[in-house]
């Protein structure tokens, strides 16, 4: 739920490399400034430790959508490598055959050779089935270069599928370790935030799980699980916010798509397939995935962004709510439109 600039998957370049150095870097120094911060200055109020937790709460959505991102890319990479993987299985296959039959037509071509054609026709005590048989013999010439023919071009097809499949392995690769760099980001901004909650007393908890509307989704939630509104939904968007109205008071899990927890983005995506439309994985695809309306025009069903960093995203049902899944330790909730500061809004198609 945090503003960071939209992150760009890169499958061969060091670029993957680098976005994990940095996410692990950020993650442990989180870590630390916490630690060293909680011990060297005052204890902070409760509405300085409401502040910093959602802002962790925001950083940790963030660095969440970078996580799905990572895993919907090294989910798309794992499948392309072992089409090709599969398809090189089938050529080697193929190319076995084929060595199969040259190795044959090469014996039997052993068996008759070593006699000059002419000296053969000559010696010959019936050349009229010499010349048969040579006629058969070019024939069989023909077809040994057209096997040939083919094993080049199955050698040259197995060559290139191995090497897309390694290119594709190595991509993997290299997601495989932005997800294990966003994932620990992830928890340390969560364990930050933990740690700030732990030092307040039960009261101050109680007190933050009230946290005033109009500010950000908070520690707590101001609109709440609730009846959400009224309003009279027709079409695809029916579906839509049926959907989404029944996954009311599921917990939020960071990297979730359902059916029992969802994060921001997994709940837009399970909502809208659930009209029958594909949705990308992260906020940041998400957002330009239909048409683009002004927060005057919203319609129940349109998926409302959040942040400048477009790193949160709720579903607009009407009656200036939204239901939402907010952050790790909440559920699925209703929450007003406005709650939050609003990037754009978008009707899918």
């Amino acid at each position: 739920m945090a503003s960071h600039r939209k992150p760009r998957t890169s499958q061969l370049t060091g670029i993957t490399a680098r976005t994990a150095v940095t996410l692990a870097t950020a993650a442990a120094a989180s870590v630390t400034v916490f630690s060293h911060t909680g011990n060297a200055d005052p204890k902070p109020t409760p509405d300085e430790v409401k502040s910093q937790v959602d802002a962790l709460y925001r950083q940790a959505e963030a660095a969440t959508q970078q996580y799905d991102g990572a895993e919907a890319q090294a989910t798309t990479l794992q499948q392309r490598a072992t089409q090709l993987q599969q398809q090189a299985a089938r050529t080697d296959a193929g190319m076995n055959s084929l060595r199969t039959r040259l190795g044959a037509v090469a014996a039997a071509q052993y068996r008759s050779g070593g006699i000059d054609p002419t000296l053969q026709l000559l010696t010959s005590a019936h050349p009229d089935d010499y010349l048969q048989r040579a006629g058969s013999l070019n024939r069989a010439a023909a077809a040994e270069q057209e096997l040939l023919n083919q094993y080049g071009v199955q050698q040259r097809a197995l060559h290139q599928q191995q090497s897309a499949a390694a290119t594709q392995l190595a991509a993997l690769q290299a997601e495989r370790q932005r997800l294990t760099a966003a994932r620990a980001l992830i928890q340390a901004k969560l364990a930050a935030a933990q740690q700030l909650l732990d030092s307040l007393n039960a009261a101050q908890r109680a007190t933050l799980q009230q946290a005033p509307t109009g500010a950000g989704p908070g520690v707590g939630s101001a609109a709440g699980p609730g009846t959400g509104p009224d309003v009279p939904v027709s079409g695809r968007a029916a579906a839509v916010v049926a959907f989404a109205r029944a996954q009311i008071g599921k917990p939020y899990v960071w990297g979730a798509t359902g059916p029992g927890a969802y994060d921001c983005s997994g709940l837009t995506q399970a909502a809208w397939a659930a009209a029958g439309v594909s949705l990308p994985r992260t906020t940041y695809d998400q957002i330009g995935a239909g048409q683009r309306v002004s927060s005057s025009q919203l319609r129940p069903g349109d998926l409302v962004f959040y942040y400048s960093g477009i790193s949160h995203v709720g579903i607009y049902v009407g009656g200036g709510e939204i239901v939402h899944a907010p952050h790790p330790g909440a559920a699925v909730e209703y929450a007003p439109v406005g709650e939050m500061p609003i990037s754009g809004a978008v009707r899918p198609a």
